[in-house]
């Protein structure tokens, strides 16, 4: 599985069955900080 971090405050995401990265919806945002999915790498 992979992880996304935020570059705004380093929130991140790790990826798990069924909650892949590209499933998550485009108006997702950090949960932490806001940003949106474009802010994270």
């Amino acid at each position: 599985m992979s992880q996304y971090i935020c570059l705004v405050c380093n929130f991140i995401y790790y990826e798990r069955e069924g909650k892949a990265w590209e499933d998550l919806e485009e108006d997702w945002v950090c949960p932490q900080c806001g940003a949106p999915k474009c802010h994270f790498q």
